[in-house]
């Protein structure tokens, strides 16, 4: 196991990790902190709790906004017509 000690907004955090995953958690750990800023102020400042639980909603939304849009490239009215052709097989099937 290793310690990796993350800088996330104006606080340190030590957190172990298995051997060769530093790296990962700390890029990933520069997504928070790349976030601080903005979610400190959506949280008013209060405390580095609520400023944390306001980068977790918004990295939340970027993850489902990319979750739920489709393929690059791939125009709405494409997958209306596969939706369509998809739906007719299914009835194809059940007859």
């Amino acid at each position: 196991m290793a310690d990796v000690t993350l800088t996330i907004g104006d606080r340190r955090h030590t957190v172990a990790c298995r051997d060769g995953e530093e790296d990962q958690l700390l890029r990933i750990s520069s997504m928070l902190d790349a976030q601080w800023a903005a979610a400190s102020r959506a949280a008013g400042g209060l405390n580095a709790e609520r400023t944390m639980l306001f980068i977790a909603l918004m990295l939340a939304d970027s993850l489902d906004e990319a979750q739920n849009r489709p393929p690059e490239g791939v125009s709405s009215a494409l997958l209306d017509r596969l939706a369509d052709r998809l739906e007719s097989l299914a009835e194809a099937l059940e007859n």
